[in-house]
């Protein structure tokens, strides 16, 4: 079994979802969207929990992988303007038409999805990454008290920000950023 391919299908299988939603979600539609004779998506996972499992991975993967890479090329913030305009980066990319928006969609169905599902649970728990550093740097730098604990909360925030406009196909305000960072200050 080629590594590519699942890769492939695993990809296939974050777009299926963004565009349909879960119930969208088939065998099926997988192949379609890879281009894929069909069978192809069966034929590497066998079952429908399998199949999200592996597009859950991979959405991981990527999303690790960005967030690692932008953390690698940030500088780190100084100032809270800094820090309001690094989360509004990653907002801004997060709900960006195309592959911004497509991978939170996802992200949030497979959030929902994991209620029932305690090995998707596990996949989704936060990783550690160069972007996440760069933040909890940031708060300790000015002196705040379990900087771990509000980095998680700060990051939570932003994303509770990206899921209400996902929706409506808008962006997150400025205000509301910092907002969020001053309270992490506080």
């Amino acid at each position: 079994m080629s590594e590519d391919r699942r890769t492939v299908l695993a990809d296939a299988a974050i777009e299926v979802l963004a565009e349909l939603g879960m119930r969208g979600l088939t065998h099926r539609a997988v192949d379609r969207a890879a281009a894929m004779p069909p069978g192809t998506t069966s034929a590497y996972f066998r079952t429908r929990a399998a199949l999200l499992t592996a597009l859950v991975r991979r959405l991981v993967a990527r999303d690790q992988a960005e967030l690692q890479a932008a953390g690698e090329r940030a500088v780190q913030p100084r100032t809270p303007a800094e820090m309001t305009d690094a989360l509004a980066g990653l907002t801004d990319a997060r709900l960006a038409p195309g592959e911004g928006r497509m991978r939170s969609l996802a992200r949030y169905a497979c959030a929902l999805e994991s209620v029932r599902d305690a090995e998707l649970r596990e996949i989704l728990v936060p990783r550690e990454n160069a972007g996440r550093e760069v933040v909890r740097t940031f708060l300790a730098a000015h002196g705040v008290p379990d900087p771990e604990s509000r980095t998680l909360a700060l990051l939570a925030s932003v994303d509770g920000l990206v899921l209400d406009q996902l929706p409506k196909g808008g962006e997150v305000s400025r205000d509301a950023l910092e907002g969020l960072v001053a309270a992490a200050l506080r």
